[in-house]
């Protein structure tokens, strides 16, 4: 579950991170009224104004601004709030922006110089051990300092049985160049993101920029934090976070029905049972010249209601221009498919579409007989390929 930069730091500060004080604004007036309340807890006349969506790049897309007086909060806050904001991380359409965070100055002036820094705390799937990923080049080009610089990106595992040792906070307050008070500052940062980490069932804490401020005090002045879904019964409050809006309807509707389903951008839609086989049918789609339009997983339990519930979300995309249904009947029987496929197409009534349907294992021969004297224009398939050169075939034609 994604979440926003807001919720991100509400989390963080929980576990002793330092971030910068900020409040949350649905409108202009609202913006204001936090800047002056910044102004008074912190004495901050200098104000960050960031949009909050679900997406990366928010700077490049003129979602973040700096406002320097009252008058430019509000001016900002009425651009941002209601603008479709478009990212690298975004679609052509771009997102829209329904609240914004107004936020304390931390490029504040002092005695040192300010620096950028990128840290993030993920799961190293070759190892399964958590890792820590840090550059001094932290902002928005870390994906170029990635692929031009890869020197600069640091990695640091830590072992899951015993967790984050501190001198593996110091090993990376030293490799980011850190002295004197900044360097302590850095050294309890990574211990306390890391245990935030941990605490949070998180698959993924980012922040860039992790802020060395003028006075050495470190801040974490984005972040990016998604939690594992699997996890969330052991946070309600977190689990109130979640917001439907920043979702694609169609993947919440699917969520709620129970199936597992991710909207792609092609055009061949998928309904398929079990994971593995979802993947090798999209693989085996894009291999015959066709592009899958989403990734759908109905489950063991692949009854009428089911079926039909799925056949609906995938119609609802425009791209979609053929389906192409794959079932393995190991716990599923094919034939109870076989009547949900015809059930679903009868309640749905007309379908535009070819539906390509290959079922096999328990009781195929007893499905593919249902959909042959089904009537419908169902197009049945045996071998895998040879769905796939169907699909490919029907959107020639």
């Amino acid at each position: 579950m994604n979440l926003h930069e807001f919720q991100g730091k509400e989390i963080l500060s929980r576990y002793g991170v330092n971030v910068p004080l900020g409040y949350v604004a649905y409108n202009a007036e609202e913006a204001v009224n936090n800047a002056k309340r910044l102004n008074e807890e912190c004495g901050s006349n200098v104000w960050a104004v960031k949009a909050q969506v679900h997406a990366g790049g928010r700077g490049k897309g003129g979602g973040v601004k700096i406002a320097k007086s009252l008058e430019d909060v509000k001016t900002y806050a009425d651009q941002i709030i209601g603008m479709q904001l478009v990212t690298p991380q975004t679609s052509a359409e771009g997102k829209l922006v329904r609240k914004i965070l107004v936020e304390q100055n931390i490029y504040y002036p002092g005695p040192h110089e300010v620096t950028e820094i990128y840290l993030s705390v993920m799961l190293n799937r070759e190892t399964g051990h958590n890792m820590i990923v840090y550059s001094t080049e932290g902002g928005m080009d870390i994906e170029a300092v990635a692929e031009n610089t890869p020197h600069l990106i640091f990695k640091e595992e830590i072992d899951p049985t015993i967790g984050i040792m501190p001198f593996q906070a110091r090993k990376i307050a030293f490799n980011l160049g850190l002295s004197g008070d900044a360097f302590k500052n850095m050294t309890k940062f990574v211990m306390a993101i890391y245990k935030a980490f941990v605490g949070s069932d998180a698959s993924l804490f980012e922040i860039n920029p992790v802020i060395k401020a003028a006075d050495d005090r470190i801040f974490a002045a984005d972040s990016k934090v998604v939690i594992d879904g699997n996890a969330l019964f052991r946070h309600k409050d977190i689990a109130e976070m979640r917001d439907f809006d920043e979702e694609d309807p169609m993947e919440v509707e699917a969520d709620e029905a129970g199936l597992n389903y991710v909207k792609l951008t092609g055009n061949v839609g998928c309904m398929v049972n079990g994971a593995g086989l979802a993947m090798a049918t999209m693989d085996i789609i894009k291999m015959s010249g066709g592009d899958p339009a989403n990734f759908l997983d109905v489950g063991g339990t692949a009854n009428a209601e089911r079926v039909e519930k799925a056949f609906r979300i995938i119609l609802k995309d425009p791209n979609v221009k053929a389906i192409l249904v794959n079932i393995f009947g190991g716990i599923v029987r094919c034939d109870r498919v076989a009547n949900g496929i015809v059930a679903a197409y009868k309640n749905i009534g007309d379908i535009p579409v070819p539906i390509i349907v290959r079922l096999q294992g328990t009781n195929a021969e007893e499905a593919k007989e249902i959909i042959d004297g089904s009537g419908l224009k169902v197009y049945p398939a045996i071998q895998l390929a040879e769905a796939a050169e169907l699909v490919s075939e029907l959107l020639k034609k």
